[in-house]
């Protein structure tokens, strides 16, 4: 057993779970936010509100790396990790922004199974980044958030198709495409996350 004279700076912890559940508070917003259409103004805002939030971490995130001794993980891993994180609030923000401007007021088929995939790779992102304290028990959830992000993919492929399938008008199309992108990109991002804790797992574990 290694003794430390300075302990490791264990501020960041509390800081990634944080983030973790903003997103997926966020996921929820928007889930709500398009499961009535057309657009509430005021539920979009609740999401860009959210993200608001999540940069506010991110900068003490940021902070607490510049004054931290002993850090518990490396601090490009720490830095890659929160980035991950806040991405997904980014892109997220980026869809209820779309959403609003493009005045969205019709459902598309296929996007209320994007919105579920992502209120749910979320919520399992949570499970994970909380394992970051002892770095046990990652893998299944890492695989699950794995299995989510793959059939988001599938239903990301389904909804594209259907909205070029020549059913929809050209403005429909594009005031989708924009929020549809968006909301795939949210996922792809809780990917990104889940492969830096597997990356801080095998350097750490």
């Amino acid at each position: 057993m290694r003794f430390r004279l300075i302990p490791r700076d264990e501020s960041f912890f509390p800081l990634f779970d944080e983030q973790a559940q903003i997103a997926a508070e966020a996921a929820v917003m928007m889930q709500q936010l398009m499961a009535t259409l057309p657009v509430s103004a005021e539920r979009a805002e609740a999401v860009i509100a959210a993200e608001k939030r999540a940069d506010a971490v991110l900068r003490r995130m940021r902070d607490q790396l510049e004054t931290s001794i002993i850090t518990p993980f490396d601090r490009e891993d720490i830095q890659a990790l929160a980035n991950s994180l806040d991405d997904v609030l980014d892109e997220l923000r980026e869809a209820a922004d779309s959403a609003l401007q493009h005045n969205i007021g019709a459902p598309l088929p296929g996007v209320d199974r994007m919105l579920q995939l992502l209120v749910d790779i979320t919520a399992k992102n949570v499970e994970l980044v909380r394992g970051l304290r002892t770095l046990r028990g990652l893998t299944p959830i890492a695989d699950e958030i794995e299995r989510m992000e793959s059939e988001a993919d599938g239903v990301y492929r389904k909804v594209m198709a259907e909205l070029f399938s020549g059913r929809h008008e050209a403005l429909d199309i594009l005031r989708w495409k924009d929020v549809v992108e968006a909301i795939e990109s949210a996922i792809d991002a809780v990917e990104d996350a889940s492969d830096e804790v597997q990356s801080i797992a095998v350097k750490h574990g």
